[in-house]
């Protein structure tokens, strides 16, 4: 889908067999907005508008600032897609700021998704499904004229891979932009503030290393980033609600999925990875 790249960040199903009754706790923390389809499975989630209980459902989860607890009864499948930031704007969609640790019925945010739901049969074929949401991506794309994210949107997406310690005021200068400008494109695309956005991309950086499915050769990289141990700790559990000696004690397979996936893509942007490639933790 080399066409969609400017819009979409990833395609992903999951589909995971839990013994019936077991309810799984667990989390998830996404740097991006998702447009995510669950098939099957009773789920809940602690978001900012408080406690959201669904199975079968069409959703629209925005960019998280935070973990979010989740949990989820039996087993499940799950597809959708990862937005790049500026997508929602380039294709004249919602404000994502707006949505910033929210999930809400798709409907309320995509014109026509009232029939989705009806077009994705849980015995049906993962091309097909996947399928559905580029044709429906196209679509829009083609409406809304093609129209890419914002450069400095796209550009500071790359920093937060490549150099998340990175200064805002360089950055701004070197796209000759003020500060000021700055904040309200990446507040605009992101839903957060520059800063906040280096400093969750950090503690997401650590967090997969912590979970193993980091590329290991950055690990003293990652590390560096903080000041030393306590600025680690303190930065950490205000992203995750918890220290890393305690994340990484804690069994979570839902939240490792997505920081791999994001590591992927992270690889992939940094052209260190092919899509598709045995992946370094692998």
């Amino acid at each position: 889908m080399p066409d969609l790249a400017p819009w979409i960040a990833r395609l992903y199903v999951t589909k995971v067999d839990i013994p019936s009754g077991h309810t799984l706790d667990c989390g998830l923390f996404n740097d991006t907005a998702f447009v995510r389809v669950q098939l099957d499975g009773n789920w809940t989630a602690e978001t900012s508008h408080g406690m959201l209980a669904h199975n079968r459902a069409a959703l629209f989860f925005g960019p998280q600032s935070r973990r979010m607890p989740v949990t989820v009864t039996g087993s499940f499948v799950s597809l959708g897609i990862s937005l790049r930031p500026g997508a929602c704007t380039a294709l004249k969609g919602v404000r994502v700021a707006d949505y910033v640790d929210r999930i809400v019925p798709l409907t309320e945010v995509i014109e026509g998704a009232e029939t989705l739901l009806d077009r994705l049969p849980i015995d049906g074929a993962v091309e097909e499904w996947l399928k559905l949401f580029e044709d429906g991506m196209r679509t829009r794309a083609l409406e809304t004229g093609w129209s890419p994210p914002d450069p400095v949107t796209v550009a500071f997406e790359t920093i937060a891979f490549t150099d998340p310690n990175a200064s805002i005021a360089d950055f701004a200068r070197e796209h000759d932009i003020d500060k000021r400008t700055l904040e309200r494109i990446i507040r605009r695309d992101f839903g957060l503030a520059p800063k906040q956005i280096l400093r969750r991309s950090r503690a997401l950086d650590m967090a997969s290393h912590l979970r193993g499915v980091a590329d290991q050769a950055e690990a003293d990289e990652m590390a560096l980033r903080y000041y030393d141990q306590s600025h680690l700790i303190r930065e950490f559990t205000e992203f995750f609600g918890m220290s890393p000696r305690q994340f990484t004690a804690t069994a979570q397979p839902i939240l490792t999925l997505a920081l791999e996936s994001r590591q992927a893509r992270r690889l992939e942007l940094l052209e260190r990875l092919a899509p598709g490639a045995v992946r370094p933790w692998q």
